[in-house]
């Protein structure tokens, strides 16, 4: 069974896919920001593991306008799971050091893809929710009109520029898949070579 077992390299960047599980709780994951003529130092709307930050108010004040809802962290049970998720996440890749076999390591990244996916397909729903769901009686309607954000990238919202982007939380989820990705890799196609 020695042919499972990890690298000491390996090793090494689970305990580093965990730490960064950890440090993605302590900021801001998402960041959609919002550009427009009357804003021209910008609006920021900051998603991390357990809340929403950024200009959460101004952003709720100007959305009453054209009748979205408005936005607060209790509203979203995401907000009570993702840090429980993480912290399971950043706990597997420290133990997966101790399990030592890279079979366990290839279910882990499984595991994270599919987490990835239903994370984005969730985050859509919400972002549709948030721009379709428009109360009737709002004072600004634009027929045909809705204010979805993006998934990511760019899109012109009326006069608002809208951006969504990974903030530094998301970049170390980034990391720490590339980092999973990168020793499965290692640990099933380059093995032998290393």
């Amino acid at each position: 069974m020695k042919e499972n077992n990890l690298t000491i390299l390996s090793k090494v960047l689970l305990a580093l896919v965990g730490l960064l599980f950890i440090g993605s709780l302590f900021v801001p994951m998402w960041r959609i920001e919002l550009d427009a003529p009357q804003y021209p130092e910008g609006l920021v709307l900051q998603l991390h593991a357990n809340k929403i930050g950024g200009d959460v108010d101004i952003i709720n004040g100007l959305n009453h306008y054209i009748g979205m809802a408005t936005l607060h962290s209790e509203n979203f049970f995401e907000f009570t799971v993702l840090p429980y998720v993480f912290g399971a996440f950043a706990f597997l890749s420290i133990i997966l050091i101790f399990i030592n076999n890279r079979k366990f390591v290839f279910g882990f990244l499984v595991i994270l893809v599919t987490f990835v996916v239903l994370a984005g397909i969730d985050f859509y729903r919400w972002n549709y929710e948030y721009g379709h769901n428009l109360n009737p009686d709002a004072a600004i309607k634009v027929p045909g009109m809705s204010y979805q954000p993006p998934l990511i990238g760019y899109k012109q919202l009326l006069n608002f520029g809208a951006y969504s982007i990974p903030d530094t939380g998301g970049l170390m989820l980034i990391g720490a898949g590339m980092l999973l990705f990168f020793v499965v890799l290692k640990e099933f196609k380059f093995k032998k070579s290393i």
